[in-house]
This record gives C-alpha cells, structure tokens and sequence, in this order.
C-alpha cells in the first residue's frame, strides 16, 4: 500500500476506498494529519485496518484513531460497529487487556500545597499499590468472592466498603456491566486473577500524580471540577492475567469453530463468532465480566490510594473520581443507520468512547456538557481531558486512547537506557517510583507518538475537545 492508494477526505481524515481489495465490505478509515500518516506505513497496522473491513456484518467502514499502531487482529486504536443481529463479534477487536482504561482522581490542593508531601506521597502509593508483572496480594479471593466481583465489578466492591456509591455514577456503565457472567471465565482465567484485583501490573500501565498544567476550555474545566496546578491522580490498568487468560480462552475456541459458520477471513487473528451464537454469547459474558474485574481493579487500587492519601496529608481532602472510562471494550450500543435506530456491536480496541451531551449514559452531573474523556501520555510525557461531542457520531462516538507506540518494545529495551530515562525524567523534576528498570526503557517517551500531535488530530477534527492539560509530577510503574 502507498499513499497514492487513500483518498483524502479532509486534512485528518483518509479512506481506504472498498474497492481497493476485492473482499472488503466497507471502506477503512484512518484519523490522522499528513505527516502522522507516512509514518503509519512502517507497520502492518492500515493492512489490519482492511482485514477488519472483511468482517461479517461491518458497518459503514472500519476505523481507526491517530494512536494507530499494529496489533492482535484489529490495528491497536481501532474501532468496528458490527450489526448484532447478522454479525459477529471478535476478541481481536477488545484486545487482550480487556478493559484497560483510565480513572481520574481529583483533589483540592495545588502544586504548592502538596509539594513538601509529595515524594512521601509517592513512595506510600507505590508501597499500597502492587505494581509488577504477576505481582498480586497477599490474601488470594476465592472463587466464591471472585465470581461476585466478575459478576457485579465495581459495584461489589463498593457494597464492601472499598469506596463510596458516589464512585459508581462517574464509572462507565456504573463500573458493571449487567450481561456478565463468571460461569463463561474458565477456572485458569480466575486462577490468574485471584490475587489481582488492586494490582497496577506491568507494560504501558501507571499510576501518577499530575498537576493541571494548562486549561482550554474554562467553562467546562470548571465544571469538571479542574483548576490551573490542581494535583490529579490517574490510574492507567486492565483486567491483569484475568482479561488476558479469557482473550485467549475464546481467540482458540472462535479459531476451531469458524468453519462450522463458513466465515473465510483474511487473519486468522481476527477469529470471531456470530454474535448471536453460542460462542459469540459466552464471549461476550466472559468479556463483560473480565471488565467488570477492571473496573473492580481501579476502584480498589483507589481505595489503596486514598488510604495513602490520608496517611501523608490526613482526613482533610478527599479525592473524588473525575471520571472512569474503557479503552478495551466491545459494546452494544444504538445507531440510526439508514433512517432506521440499529443495535450494534461497537468495538473498541485501544480507542475509548467519547458520548456528547444528553446522552442517557453519561452521569446527571455531564449531561449538559458531555462526557470527559481521558487521554493518557507515555511515560513522564503530558496527559489530557477533553470532552464528548456530537461529531463524534461519525466515529461511533470513538476516540483515541493514548500517545501509541512507534517503536516496538524489543527496539526499545535493545536501544534505549532504563537508567537514562529515570535521569531525563528526574531533570524534568519528575520523581519515578518503578520495582525494576527492566520495564522503563519499553514505556519510554521515545518509543511513543508524540501525544499533543496525536491530540491535535482528535481535537480538530472534532471527535473530541480538548479541555486540560496534566503533566506528571510522580511516575509509579509496575516491572
């Protein structure tokens, strides 16, 4: 493919016309400016994007977001809305973290005031907060209490004491999903999670405590409770080995049981099911209960938060969650395709939602502003706020979830120093708290896109505004 082969819609979007290969069903779409664009060819990720337009049911085109890189089947940042009557679902187009998101936690105080406190701070979170690869607690849940928490997620926790029913309204889908079902999450998958549920782990994940650097739009950050320095802590995890073990049970199940539905696909990584099927149902239920996990991770991981919080600077100041959202995810969602309101499967991978104002899933508090959408930097490099809006409708109310790699993780570790990074982000005054260096030199700002070029694309072409910037103060990293 070349870039003589896209036709440019506008200057941050490009099409991949349907009759470029003789299978595709719709066209594939592409966010991204001119320049972000040549170097999308240096992987395989715009052949993904096209394999995703063979999908049975797809509708529209396949998508994806200026964070576009190669993944497992679907282009990481790509996203899919599939007919739930006569379509199918792919575990490829949820990824293997299901449910890694983000949540932001605000508090009172400005820079100034947590200064003194603040390498403290860090160094208890970090203590709370298990953070490596496998890495769990102590105390292993039973199977019992498990399934409860795949069940019912954020929500369980919460009637546990572990946080306050304030959390649950700014949690997508209340931090629990209904259709969930622990009896679809085989044994080895709960084996895996048992000890992880308040657990960072490992790779791009993070917790950090950020200060509100600059504000675009005043009206809104204040409504969103932000102001100029305001210390932030945000949460950036998954379903740990949980969501990773189901992605794997249901990839092998939807790769022996294609045939039986004569579905001929051009990756076997895209293996899917009908989603009205036996094995596209059970899916579906295991997923929606590897992200009720998540959800059920990032509220205990703040709960732990919290707890640290207190320690340092006592009971004064009680952080509160700006807002908790999936970047992993497949949903059923309603569209009007052709004058007629459809049910459709919205894929999500490495892409997270961004409803405008009214929509009925957003909490009472955003609903007529719209909701805040999260968008994390890499490693000691800028995160943002933005917000929901109406064009967004274009993208299946989709938007970017973070910086995406442009290095691999091998040429990161092979070519970049773990001990040269803690030294540049320390010259930036950024405290980094990391269990092993092994894991640094992989998440580096230099293995990354650069986020305020992958921003500017989602900001002009309006699938979402941007509102606030943070900057780290505090990196805590798993291995």
């Amino acid at each position: 493919m070349e870039k003589k082969d896209l036709i440019k819609i506008n200057d941050y979007l490009w099409e991949i016309p349907k009759e470029f290969r003789a299978d595709m069903r719709v066209p594939a779409r592409v966010y991204v400016s001119e320049k972000m664009l040549e170097e999308i060819f240096r992987d395989r990720s715009l052949n993904q994007l096209i394999n995703v337009a063979t999908l049975p049911g797809i509708v529209s085109y396949s998508l994806a977001m200026p964070d576009i890189h190669e993944g497992y089947g679907f282009p990481i940042g790509g996203v899919a809305a599939i007919k739930a009557d006569e379509g199918v679902i792919s575990p490829g187009g949820v990824g293997y973290d299901i449910n890694c998101g983000m949540r932001l936690l605000l508090s009172s105080y400005s820079e100034d005031e947590l200064k003194p406190y603040l390498n403290r701070l860090a160094d208890e979170i970090a203590i709370s907060v298990p953070s490596g690869l496998g890495r769990g607690h102590k105390k292993s849940l039973g199977h019992n209490d498990l399934d409860k928490i795949l069940n019912y997620g954020a929500r369980q926790l919460v009637e546990n004491g572990y946080g306050d029913p304030e959390d649950l309204e700014y949690c997508e889908a209340g931090g629990s999903l209904e259709m969930a079902n622990a009896r679809a999450v085989s044994s080895r998958a709960k084996n895996r999670g048992g000890d992880q549920v308040g657990t960072l782990g490992s790779g791009n994940h993070f917790l950090e405590i950020q200060k509100v650097a600059e504000i675009f739009n005043p009206e809104v950050a204040e409504k969103f409770g932000l102001f100029l320095n305001q210390i932030a802590v945000m949460i950036h995890t998954g379903s740990r080995g949980l969501g990773h073990q189901v992605a794997t049970d249901y990839i092998r199940i939807m790769m022996r049981t294609m045939p039986n539905y004569r579905i001929n696909l051009p990756d076997r990584e895209l293996a899917c099911a009908p989603f009205k099927s036996e094995e596209g149902q059970n899916y579906f239920q295991a997923m929606a209960a590897a992200a009720n996990f998540a959800w059920a991770n990032r509220q205990m991981i703040s709960f732990f938060v919290r707890q640290a919080w207190e320690k340092v600077l006592g009971k004064g100041d009680k952080l509160r969650i700006l807002y908790d959202v999936a970047h992993n995810i497949a949903k059923l969602e309603q569209y009007e395709i052709d004058g007629k309101k459809q049910t459709l499967v919205v894929h999500r991978k490495g892409s997270t939602r961004a409803f405008p104002a009214h929509h009925p899933e957003i909490p009472a508090k955003y609903q007529a502003i719209g909701q805040p959408v999260l968008i994390p930097g890499s490693m000691g490099t800028a995160s943002y706020v933005l917000i929901g809006t109406e064009k967004s409708e274009e993208s299946w109310h989709s938007t970017c979830h973070g910086a995406g790699r442009q290095m691999s993780r091998a040429s990161a570790i092979k070519n970049l120093s773990a001990q040269a990074i803690i030294n540049q982000l320390k010259g930036k005054g950024i405290l980094v708290k990391c269990d092993s260096l092994k894991g640094l030199a992989e998440e580096a700002p230099q293995a990354y896109k650069d986020i305020d070029e992958v921003i500017n694309v989602v900001d002009k072409s309006g699938l979402s505004l941007k509102v606030a910037k943070l900057i780290p103060l505090a990196v805590i990293k798993g291995e």
